[in-house]
Order: structure tokens, then sequence, then C-alpha cells
């Protein structure tokens, strides 16, 4: 099979799909994996897909939106190293608003028994997660809770935001960027995330690399809004520039 047939049959797959990833990919053409990666390189440029990590949607889908499961198994190794640099963001004795997303959960679970915060949370995952955690004052945002992400959204979730002040933020995105700032496929979602961050004195985005340049449906807040980025050695020293130049300082766990 030619490169344009196969890209072809790529797009179609896509299409058909909603996404498609480089490993499954490399078994269905019998391929390597860096072959299918130039394929939807090219593609990419052509216009007719966009690159995600580990394969690529077709374009203008910006409400794309991986399940649970998918996020928490994409990018373990970074999230990991995330989460970890985050614990050192955590004030001693304070408040703490932890958003829904993958990653903040690997930072929940990683909260050593000793510590004593009060936490708030809208994420069910989460607050899962820390309900039996000795030190921690846990205080769980309700509403109606979204399927795909487990986590509370709509006028109960807003309000509740609306009534408290932390210390700090730790929230996550679906993309980030210095053009279209932070973004996420739902409405509703991005709601609730733009008053958690409105509801907090400092706001740290936990994103890997993966998600730069990525641009979703519902924008929630600009780079400017964010005071710290903890992200992965994936993102290269110029795009960490660039970031910062708008606004918020870059670690790259």
């Amino acid at each position: 099979m030619y490169a344009p047939e196969r890209q072809q049959e790529i797009l179609r797959l896509a299409r058909d799909g909603g996404r498609v990833d480089v490993v499954s990919l490399a078994e269905e053409f019998q391929v390597t994996a860096e072959t299918i990666r130039r394929d939807l390189k090219a593609l990419d440029r052509a216009g007719v897909l966009r690159r995600v990590h580990g394969g690529a949607i077709p374009a203008g889908r910006l409400d794309f939106e991986p399940d649970l499961a998918e996020r928490e198994s994409t990018a373990a190794d970074e999230k990991d190293r995330i989460a970890q640099a985050a614990l050192a963001e955590l004030p001693a004795d304070g408040t703490v608003i932890l958003d829904a997303g993958s990653t903040v959960a690997l930072l929940a679970a990683a909260i050593p028994p000793e510590t004593a915060l009060t936490v708030v949370t809208h994420s069910l995952p989460i607050a899962a997660r820390l309900a039996d955690h000795p030190g921690i004052q846990l205080h769980l945002v309700g509403g109606r809770v979204r399927h795909r992400t487990r986590a509370a959204v709509d006028a109960w979730a807003l309000r509740a935001y609306g009534e408290i002040r932390a210390d700090v933020a730790l929230v996550a995105a679906n993309g980030f960027s210095a053009e279209h700032g932070l973004t996420t496929p739902d409405l509703a979602e991005a709601a609730v995330k733009r008053a958690a961050v409105a509801a907090a004195r400092r706001v740290v985005l936990l994103a890997d690399s993966s998600k730069h340049g990525q641009e979703h449906f519902a924008r929630f807040g600009a780079l400017s809004d964010v005071d710290l980025l903890i992200t992965d050695s994936g993102l290269s020293p110029d795009d960490a520039a660039a970031v910062e130049q708008a606004g918020p300082d870059v670690v790259r766990a």
C-alpha cells in the first residue's frame, strides 16, 4: 500500500471512530510506529486530522473528550512526575481546591498521611481517595455529576465555589496555550473550573506537555490567570519560555 492510500484509510478510520492511535495503526497496516507518525504529521499539515498524544482526532473535533480510564493511562510516567512536583505547592495547614483531572487525582493519592489540609473538590474520584485520609478535612462540592469525568457541575457547584476562598487551586486542562488559554471540551465543566480558579489566591496548573497547543471547545481562563504551570520535560525550553511570557512560571518535572 502506498503512503497516500494508507493516509486516506487512516483518515477514514479516524472519522468513523472519532480518533486513531499510533500503536493500533502500526499493527493494522503492518508498518512501524514512526511511519504512522509521519502519516499523521502529513494529515495534520493537510488540516484533516489533529495530532494528540499517542494518535490523532479528526480536525474540528474540539469537543473530543477521552473517558476517565483513558486519561489515567495516557502519559502515566509524566503525570506521576508532575504530581510529585506538585506536592511542594500544598500549603501547610492551608486550604486547597483540587480540580477534576487525572493528574490532580494522582496528586491526591500521593499526599502523605501526616499532611494536615482542608481540601475542597468537586471530583468524586478525588474525594473517594481522600475520604479516609487522617489529616484532611474534606469538603465535597455537589451538583450534577458528569459521567465522563465523575465531576460535579452546574449551579450547586458554582454556588459553593462562590462562597469560599482557598490558598491554592490545583487545576487541570485538556489544552493550554498562550494564544487560546485554558480549554476543555464541556461548557459546564469549564464554568466550574473558572469558579475554582476565581476562588483561590494562587492557581497551579497541572498539565502534561501533550496538552500544550491543544484547543478545545470551552475556554475557562488565560495563562495569565495561572501562577505556576507544572508540566513535564516534553515541553521544549522555547515553548516553556513562551508560556512564561504569557504569565505563569513553569516547572518541567
